[in-house]
């Protein structure tokens, strides 16, 4: 952080003041610490970022900027039916060995709802028209892709239960895809015959 702090919000001067109190010892040392391994873990993530990511503007003023992104990352979680937590990933970065890696499509928010008779997979999908919207359905598995030149989508999901795909029905409306399916019937065991023993 730089010493005049002017490109900070008034709520975060007063904390980080608050912090360099005597009372509070090192944790000044650590908040910059951190500050400094973030900035280095950016520079290293903008000098891998592929080019179509990189754009640059004149302003009004003839500067040159260099603007990158979009970048989207995000994770939505809710307590799944067996009482545990469960998160899931969206957006365009993905974690890797190397550091953030920008993928070309971006993984949009997906939601499953599981009722007694059927699978209901739901998806944001903003900027979208329908008919960019493609579906591959397996008995336990559903894709959903958009490639368009603005906007790219893509996200494999695995179903909690096996599905009756072609009895499938979907509605897109404001941004929201939304895939039903019926379950398919587990098999039930054989009842065969009682045996007797002599």
């Amino acid at each position: 952080m730089s010493p005049d702090d002017e490109d900070y919000p008034e709520w975060f001067k007063r904390r980080r003041k608050a912090f360099r109190d005597p009372f509070f010892g090192d944790v000044d040392r650590m908040f910059r610490e951190m500050e400094k391994m973030m900035e280095e873990e950016f520079k290293n993530f903008t000098e891998k970022v592929p080019k179509d990511y990189v754009r640059e503007r004149k302003l009004p003023d003839g500067r040159t900027v260099r603007e990158m992104g979009p970048f989207v990352y995000g994770y939505s979680m809710k307590i799944g039916p067996d009482g545990k937590p469960e998160i899931r990933q969206f957006g365009n970065l993905k974690k890797s060995l190397k550091g953030p890696q920008v993928k070309n499509e971006r993984e949009p928010l997906v939601d499953i709802v599981e009722t007694d008779s059927e699978v209901r997979v739901v998806a944001e999908l903003p900027g979208v028209e329908k008919t960019d919207i493609k579906l591959h359905g397996t008995e336990d598995s559903l894709t959903v892709s958009v490639n368009t030149p603005q906007t790219k989508y893509y996200k494999d999901v695995a179903l909690p239960r096996k599905v009756r795909v072609k009895e499938a029905r979907s509605y897109y409306k404001n941004g929201v895809l939304e895939v039903v399916f019926p379950k398919a019937e587990t098999e039930k065991e054989p009842k065969g015959e009682p045996i007797d023993i002599d």
